[in-house]
């Protein structure tokens, strides 16, 4: 009898113990966490990932060949426009301007001797036609043979042809003199540019070249870009092509300080879509940059779409997903109740809530684990 007690006591236990569990796992209350929802504001934004780059830059290179004497300035130095940033070996330049100046002198001096010559064959002609005329009235009167006046005659001619010579070799002289000055102005050109100048002011981000360098046209002695206009170009998925237009506002998070927002305004928006990835470019012009930045440096790119003040608001990561249909437990009189919810703008941290929620609920937020747990009516107690 003694044993038979002692079974059913068992029994009786494992029973007691049973329905405990039971209870505790059906119908205990769940402590959750709750969210009270408030109106605010939402911002919808499209996302891109972009890398830093100057919209004018350029390859600071020589216009002639030659070997570099001089580098006034080096790389992350900033300039101005028209500063000397480079000069080359300019001793054979230097000698071609001065033969140039030398044969330019020489050219002006021949040119004065013709015009000298040019005047002494007018004077001659001058006297020539005083003297033929002279011999052509003695003729007439008898005086002299006319021998004598052919041979006035023929003088005449001669300082004529003289005159017309001495006039055709100033015209030479002066085409002779064109064309040393064009010389010259060529090998002055050539001096000059063996000095390289800023074209705009801005930064020296790379130098490529150093003092003894022999450079050519074309090749890089500097890499220079105006500070004046830093984009960040962004890759954005062809679906958000509809929302962007230029002048919206957008926020840059520079992944060297990621817990920081910098202004941004987008000035250009391209119409070619990658055909591999389906991602468009957007420029977006910077505002202010990080104290330390590199063109190249990867952007994180969120451009304000549209907003929205005092909308019905829950944080994306609170909305749960049953049967492809978004909604959320609440609590009501003690007890989870789901409510299907209609979402309408998306933005950064949070979800406008368009049906479903009010202003005040409260919200169950829980782990993994207890929503498992969760069902409609299920007894719930908020944590302090």
């Amino acid at each position: 009898m003694r044993r038979v007690l002692k079974f059913i006591l068992k029994i009786i236990i494992l029973l007691v113990a049973a329905a405990f569990i039971i209870y505790w796992m059906k119908f205990a209350p769940i402590k959750v966490s709750v969210l009270d929802i408030q109106q605010g504001q939402v911002i919808a934004e499209a996302m891109g990932t972009g890398t830093l780059t100057a919209r004018i830059q350029t390859t600071i290179s020589p216009k002639i060949q030659g070997r570099l004497i001089d580098l006034t300035v080096d790389q992350n130095d900033a300039v101005t426009t028209g500063q000397l940033l480079a000069a080359m070996d300019d001793s054979d330049l230097r000698e071609q301007v001065a033969i140039a100046k030398a044969n330019l002198e020489a050219a002006e001096a021949s040119l004065n001797r013709l015009l000298a010559e040019e005047e002494k064959a007018k004077a001659v002609i001058t006297q020539a036609r005083l003297e033929h005329s002279r011999s052509s009235k003695l003729v007439d009167t008898g005086a002299i043979a006319t021998s004598s006046a052919d041979k006035s005659l023929e003088q005449l001619q001669v300082a004529e042809a003289e005159g017309v010579r001495a006039a055709a070799a100033i015209i030479e002289a002066k085409k002779q003199i064109a064309a040393v000055e064009r010389t010259l102005r060529y090998h002055e050109a050539k001096l000059a540019d063996s000095k390289i100048y800023s074209p705009f002011e801005g930064l020296i981000t790379r130098r490529d070249r150093d003092i003894g360098d022999v450079v050519v046209p074309g090749s890089s002695i500097y890499q220079l870009i105006s500070t004046g206009e830093i984009w960040v170009s962004a890759w954005v998925d062809e679906s958000m092509l509809t929302f962007l237009r230029q002048g919206q506002n957008a926020r840059l998070v520079f992944r060297s300080e990621p817990n920081k927002n910098y202004a941004g305004t987008v000035v250009r928006i391209s119409r070619e879509v990658d055909r591999e990835t389906r991602e468009f470019l957007v420029d977006v012009d910077t505002g202010e940059l990080p104290r330390n930045w590199a063109l190249g440096q990867r952007v994180e790119v969120f451009i304000e779409t549209g907003k929205k003040e005092d909308a019905v608001r829950l944080p994306r990561n609170r909305v749960r997903w049953s049967g492809g249909k978004a909604g959320v437990f609440i609590i009501s009189e003690g007890r989870a109740v789901w409510r299907n919810l209609r979402l309408g703008m998306t933005g950064g941290e949070f979800v406008e809530v368009l049906s479903g929620l009010s202003n005040g609920d409260r919200v169950v937020v829980a782990s993994e684990k207890d929503f498992l747990k969760i069902k409609t009516g299920r007894r719930v107690v908020a944590s302090p």
